[in-house]
C-alpha cells in the first residue's frame, strides 16, 4: 500500500529511495539504461503498435515533486495536451517516456533532473536539479502531417543523422517500397533530383518529403492519390484509380544544391533557362504539381534581383513574369483561384496591361463566382486588345451569370417575405381567437 502511494507520489521521498522503489516495480526506459526514466505501469494499454519518432501524440498528465506537492495537471485544465513525439518540443523524459506507450496505457515515470527541468529547475514550480514524478494515458497518437491537406502523413521507424535536410534540387539516394492494399508493387533504390521525382516514377508525396527527412532515416509515407499516382492510377504496378499508397522511404545519401544566396546571377540566369523547360515539360504532361515546384525556383532565385545595364533587367523581368504567369495557370489547373489571383497580382504589378494575367485573373474570379470583377478584368482585356474574342465571350458569361444570380436572390427574398407573411397572418389570427 505504501509501495503504491510512493509511486503515484503521494508520499514524501528522496530520490535515492524513489529510485530504489521505481526500479524494483517498473523498467528503465532510457536508451542508455542509467535510470533516468523509470517506468511503471499502472493500467495496460491496447494490444498493438506505438508512436513513432514525429507522431502527433494526446496525452493527459499529472506532475508531481518528491514532495508529493502537485505542480501541473492537464485534467484539471479540462483539456488534453498535444505534441510530435521524438522532436523535442517537450522534456526529454516525455519524448522517451511516450515511445514506449500504447494507446489506453497509463503509467507514472520517474525523471531524473537531466531529462526533466535540469540544474535551474523551473522558477516558482520545480526547485533546482528536481528528480520529478508524471503520470500519463496515452490517449491516441497519429502520423504526423507534412501537408496542410492531408495527404501526406509521415511516420518515423527510424530516426536520421545530424540536423541537414535536402533542399529543392538536391541529388539524393533512397530506398523505396511502395504497398497497396498490403501488396507489394515497387522495391527499389533509386537516385533522384528533389523536384523532379517524377522522371524516376518517384510518386509527388515522396518527392515532396525529401526536404523533411535526414540522412538514415527511415520513414512510412502514407499518401492520398494526390500524391500518389492520382485519378489515372498505374497500369505498371496495377493500381487502380484514386487509390491511397504506402512508401517506407530510407534516405540513404543526399548531396544539398546551391542555395540562391550561394550563387551569382548570372549562374541563376544560366540555370533558369533548363528551370523553365523542366517546368514547361511538366505542365503540358498534365503535371501541375511537379511544374508547380519548377516555376516556383525561378521566382525564389529571381524575384529579389536587380541586374545591371537594361538588358539584363529586362530578361530578369521577363523570366519573373512568365514564371508568375506559369504558376497562374497551374492553379488554375488544380482550382485554387486565390493562388491564381495573388501570382497574376504580381504580374500586374510590373505590367499593368499584361493580357494573360488580366483573363486568367478574371477566369479565377469567375470561378469564384466574383462575377463583376471578373466582367472589369476582361473588359481591361478588351481596352488591351479588341479582338480578343474569348474575352467578349467571358464578358457575356459574366453578364448571363449576374443576371441568374439577382434572378435566384429575386426568388429566396420572395420566398422568405411570403414565409414572414403567412406567419404574421397566423399571429393576428391567434390573436382575434384569443
Amino acid at each position: 500500500m505504501q509501495q503504491n502511494r510512493i509511486l503515484r507520489g503521494d508520499l514524501p521521498m528522496d530520490a535515492q529511495s524513489a529510485t530504489a522503489v521505481f526500479a524494483a516495480k517498473g523498467i528503465d526506459v532510457t536508451p542508455n539504461k542509467d535510470q533516468g526514466v523509470i517506468k511503471v505501469v499502472k493500467h495496460p494499454g491496447l494490444d498493438g503498435e506505438r508512436p513513432m519518432i514525429g507522431d502527433r501524440v494526446t496525452v493527459h498528465y499529472s506532475g508531481k515533486l518528491l514532495s508529493g506537492k502537485k505542480f501541473d495537471c492537464s485534467r484539471d485544465r479540462k483539456e488534453p495536451f498535444c505534441f510530435n513525439v521524438g522532436k523535442g518540443q517537450v522534456l526529454r523524459a516525455w519524448d522517451i517516456g511516450v515511445l514506449s506507450m500504447q494507446k489506453g496505457e497509463v503509467c507514472t515515470f520517474l525523471c531524473k533532473p537531466d531529462y526533466a527541468y535540469g540544474p535551474a529547475g523551473n522558477p516558482n514550480k520545480i526547485p533546482p536539479s528536481s528528480t520529478v514524478i508524471f503520470e500519463m494515458e496515452l490517449l491516441k497518437f497519429e502520423g504526423e502531417m507534412l501537408t496542410d491537406d492531408g495527404g501526406i502523413v509521415r511516420r518515423i521507424k527510424v530516426k536520421g543523422d545530424g540536423y541537414s535536410n535536402p533542399n529543392d534540387g538536391a541529388s539524393v539516394d533512397v530506398h523505396l517500397e511502395g504497398s497497396c492494399g498490403g501488396r507489394l508493387f515497387d522495391s527499389r533504390d533509386v537516385s533522384f533530383i528533389v523536384g523532379e521525382g517524377e522522371d524516376k516514377g518517384v510518386p509527388l508525396g515522396v518527392d515532396r518529403a525529401m526536404d523533411k527527412m535526414q540522412k538514415g532515416e527511415c520513414c512510412i509515407l502514407y499518401l492520398k492519390p494526390k500524391y500518389g499516382f492520382g485519378s489515372e492510377g498505374k497500369a505498371e504496378y496495377k493500381i487502380g484509380p484514386d487509390k491511397d499508397v504506402v512508401y517506407e522511404v530510407t534516405l540513404k545519401d543526399f548531396q544539398r544544391a546551391k542555395e540562391s544566396w550561394e550563387m551569382d546571377l548570372n549562374e541563376k540566369l544560366d540555370l533558369v533557362v533548363g528551370v523553365k523547360h523542366k517546368g514547361n515539360q511538366y505542365f503540358k504532361a498534365g503535371r501541375y504539381y511537379q511544374a508547380l515546384v519548377q516555376y516556383q525556383r525561378i521566382i525564389c532565385w529571381l524575384e529579389m534581383e536587380c541586374g545591371t545595364g537594361r538588358e539584363q533587367q529586362k530578361r530578369i523581368q521577363d523570366f519573373v513574369l512568365t514564371a508568375h504567369l506559369n504558376l497562374a495557370l497551374c492553379f488554375l489547373r488544380i482550382k485554387e483561384f486565390s493562388q491564381v489571383v495573388e501570382n497574376c497580382n504580381k504580374v500586374i504589378e510590373l505590367d499593368e496591361n499584361n493580357e494573360k494575367a488580366l483573363y486568367r485573373r478574371g477566369e479565377a474570379r469567375l470561378l469564384r463566382n466574383e462575377f463583376s470583377l471578373a466582367m472589369e478584368d476582361f473588359q481591361q482585356v478588351l481596352q488591351v486588345n479588341p479582338s480578343n474574342r474569348a474575352a467578349r465571350a467571358q464578358i457575356s458569361n459574366c453578364q448571363n451569370k449576374i443576371k441568374e444570380h439577382h434572378e435566384q436572390d429575386k426568388k429566396t427574398y420572395a420566398n422568405m417575405f411570403q414565409k414572414f407573411a403567412e406567419r404574421d397572418a397566423k399571429v393576428c389570427k391567434c390573436t382575434v381567437l384569443g
